[in-house]
């Protein structure tokens, strides 16, 4: 159901004051503020934080969590719209906006890698509760940042270092080991990697392992790559400087326009997962990542399974959202449970007062 749907069908229900929310947390679609696109202040989808902002006027949420891509505070630089001067970006019109309905909105950017996730993955998060007459602004961001070696520590990892490629997703390497037919595409020209859980497991997998047992991990479908795709991975894991995208001389060496393309570090975090699956190449491997190998990334547990089709393309991308997307668009669970914990404790100080 889409916030306008909500607002059009049970508006009344909404405002009767018959329920109490807690929390309200949202992630308006990127794609009109994202520093990958066009960053066009009158892109349409835009307009979904219009209708989220209504939806808490109504409904008047204890808390609110907003995430965006980190162009969400960028100044965009022009507007088609004649009428009016575009804001200097979205995220001061929205923390404006959020004041005015009463909020302390404590803001700012986060790299997910801070919080055990294995990607620099940099978002700008929106905390808001609302205001307490004569009491100081409650400073959310400010709590969640301060307590990342706490949380590092509750999840058992490591305080002092960021966790890397090679501990996310080293047992889901192939070389050397026996494949089978994938069993969750329904294609039979597929393989998967025949799973078998290490002895040896990083504090990292171990998390990621916790409560599946022996059993293997969804989505492990590899890429049928052509020969003439192995051979260009192993042109460019034979140029690029691991975990580094590929600049303008690589790119001419390798023959391809195209910019996003980086080869893993084992030793280091990933770049960004997106939803395209040849934005990044294995480490030691010539091929793109599965996509549990991204959901590892993304720091989603083993037990957490996707389902529908791997892939889409043309059309067909406005109306699917494959496993690819699912994971590239997804917020990192770690991250998410950072910010859920800090606010099953605000709600828990309310009630204690």
């Amino acid at each position: 159901m889409t916030c306008e749907d909500l607002l059009e069908k049970h508006h009344s229900d909404l405002s009767s004051g018959s329920f109490k929310v807690d929390l309200i947390v949202g992630g308006p679609p990127c794609q009109g503020f994202s520093t990958a696109g066009k960053r066009n202040p009158d892109d349409p989808r835009n307009a979904m934080t219009e209708e989220y902002l209504r939806l808490i006027k109504i409904i008047a949420p204890q808390f609110i969590a907003i995430e965006n891509v980190s162009g969400y505070n960028m100044h965009f630089k022009n507007s088609k719209s004649k009428n009016e001067a575009p804001p200097a970006s979205y995220a001061d019109y929205i923390s404006a906006k959020l004041e005015a309905l009463g909020y302390d909105v404590s803001r700012g950017l986060i790299n997910c890698s801070d919080f055990g996730v294995p990607q620099n993955r940099v978002r700008y998060i929106i905390l808001c509760s609302k205001k307490e007459r004569d009491k100081e602004p409650n400073n959310l961001f400010d709590k969640l940042t301060s307590r990342k070696k706490e949380f590092l520590k509750s999840c058992g990892l490591p305080t002092n270092r960021k966790i890397t490629v090679s501990e996310a997703i080293s047992d889901l390497c192939t070389f050397g080991k026996p494949l089978i037919q994938n069993r969750d595409s329904g294609q039979s020209n597929f393989q998967e990697l025949l799973y078998k859980v290490p002895t040896d497991k990083s504090s990292y997998l171990k998390l990621m392992r916790k409560g599946c047992g022996t059993i293997p991990p969804n989505s492990l479908r590899l890429a049928n790559h052509k020969p003439k795709t192995v051979e260009y991975f192993r042109l460019v894991q034979s140029i690029c400087r691991p975990g580094f995208s590929m600049n303008i001389e690589q790119r001419k060496l390798a023959g391809t326009l195209k910019h996003s393309t980086t080869v893993l570090s084992p030793s280091l975090p990933a770049p960004t997962v997106t939803t395209l699956p040849d934005d990044i190449v294995h480490y030691s491997e010539p091929r793109i990542l599965t996509a549990r190998e991204n959901a590892r990334l993304q720091s989603f547990p083993d037990w957490f399974e996707f389902i529908g089709k791997y892939t889409t393309g043309g059309s067909a991308r406005k109306s699917e959202c494959p496993r690819y997307t699912q994971i590239g668009n997804a917020v990192p669970p770690l991250l998410a449970r950072a910010i859920g914990q800090l606010f099953q404790e605000e709600v828990l100080l309310l009630a204690n007062k």
